[in-house]
C-alpha cells in the first residue's frame, strides 16, 4: 500500500515498548523487559520481514525509543518514520510534563526529535496530545506547516480518538494521518468514517488491547511493578489490579476460535479483523523482541479475516463502541 506516496506494507512496528522507563512524577508510564540489544534486533527482524513503518515518540523512554530507531536504522533510509510531539521530555531523568503545546515549543520539539532520530526530515510527526482542544491544536498545526515547508517534516497528522477534532483539521494541507485506538474489543466506526471520507491515513494504536490480545495473559497473571499496566492510569481497563481484566477475558475466549481461524495465532487474526475492518488500516502493535515482532509479520502471510468470521466475532463479542479516549501513549 501507499503510506504518503511511499510503498509500505499494511502494518508497522509500535516502540513505546522498547523506550523502557519512563514516568509522571512517581507513576510509571512504560513497559517492562525492555533490552536494548534485543530491541534492534526486534527492528532488524521487522525490517527483514518487510515491515519498514517504525511509530515512536519523543515521549517513549523519554527520548530513549528514537535513539535506539536511529541506531538501529542507520543503513536503512528508506524506512518510514512516525513520531510525534506535545509531551516535554527529561532524558536524564526519564521525566514526561504533559500539556507541553505551546506554539513557540513546536519546532524546537521537531528539531530535538530529529536530532535523536539522526535524520534531516522525519516523514509524519503527530501531535501526541488526544484531547487537546481544536483552538490549540491549530496553532500547533501552524507551526508543523512552517516544519514542512522548511523541509524537516513530509507530513503531519493528531494522535487522537476524537472524531470531532478530525473533523476540524482534516483540510489543512499538510494533515495526512490520523493514530486512534482499534482492537476487536474496541470498535470505532465513527473515526474511521471520518478518516475515510477525508482519505487520511489511519495507524491503529492498541491492536492487541495492550497485550491482552496475544492470549498470554490468563487468569492470575500479575503485570510485573513498574509496567504501564500495572498502573491505575487505564481509561479502558484491559488490565485491572495488576492483571488481565475478567470482562475482556470473557470477550476473548468468545471468540477465540474465530480469530484463529485457518490456523491464524490470534495475533494475527486480532490484526487481520483491523484489516477485514477497513483495507486502508495500518495496525502498529507494539514489540520488544524479535519473537513478537515475528509472530506479529506473520499477519501478513493471511491477510485480511474472512468478512462472515468478522461478522460472527462482532456478534459475539459485543463492541464497546467509541469508547472515547485511550490512555495509550
Amino acid at each position: 500500500m501507499k503510506f504518503l506516496d511511499t510503498d509500505i506494507q499494511p502494518l508497522g512496528m509500535g516502540c513505546w515498548p522498547i523506550g523502557g522507563a519512563m514516568y509522571s512524577g512517581e507513576e510509571s508510564l512504560g513497559y517492562t523487559k525492555a533490552n536494548d540489544d534485543e530491541s534492534i534486533r526486534t527492528i532488524h527482524a521487522a525490517l527483514d520481514r518487510g515491515i519498514t513503518l517504525f511509530d515512536t515518540a519523543a515521549a517513549y523512554g523519554a527520548g530513549h525509543s528514537e535513539r535506539l530507531l536511529a541506531h538501529a536504522l542507520t543503513d536503512r533510509p528508506d524506512a518510514v518514520i512516525v513520531t510525534k510531539i506535545g509531551i516535554a521530555i527529561d532524558e536524564d531523568s526519564k521525566q514526561l510534563t504533559f500539556g507541553d503545546t505551546d506554539p513557540k515549543r513546536i519546532i524546537p520539539a521537531i528539531d530535538q526529535c530529529l536530532d535523536r532520530l539522526g535524520r534531516d526530515c522525519v516523514d509524519l510527526m503527530l501531535l501526541h496530545d488526544n484531547k487537546l482542544a481544536v483552538s490549540e491544536a491549530e496553532a500547533v498545526f501552524d507551526e508543523m506547516e512552517k516544519a514542512r515547508n522548511a523541509g524537516k517534516i513530509r507530513a503531519y497528522g493528531w494522535s487522537t480518538d476524537f472524531s470531532a477534532s478530525v473533523k476540524a483539521v482534516a483540510s489543512r494541507p499538510g494533515f495526512a494521518a490520523v493514530e486512534h485506538a482499534m482492537n476487536v474489543f474496541v470498535d470505532v466506526p465513527q473515526i474511521q468514517d471520518v478518516v475515510d471520507k477525508n482519505q487520511l491515513h489511519a495507524l491503529i494504536r492498541s491492536p492487541l488491547a495492550m497485550g491482552l490480545l496475544t492470549g498470554k495473559y490468563g487468569t492470575g497473571a500479575t503485570m510485573q511493578a513498574g509496567d504501564i499496566r500495572a498502573s491505575s492510569n487505564l481509561v479502558i481497563e484491559y488490565f485491572k489490579d495488576t492483571q488481565a481484566n475478567p470482562y475482556f477475558l470473557k470477550k476473548l475466549d468468545a471468540v477465540r476460535e474465530l480469530l484463529t481461524v485457518d490456523g491464524r495465532s490470534l495475533v494475527q487474526g486480532a490484526i487481520g479483523w483491523l484489516w477485514a475492518k477497513n483495507g486502508k488500516n495500518i495496525p502498529i502493535p507494539g514489540a520488544r523482541t524479535v519473537e513478537q515482532i515475528e509472530g506479529i509479520a506473520g499477519a501478513l502471510d493471511f491477510g485480511a479475516l474472512p468478512k462472515g468470521v468478522v461478522v460472527e466475532i462482532d456478534g459475539l463479542i459485543g463492541q464497546d463502541r467509541e469508547a472515547g479516549a485511550e490512555t495509550e501513549l
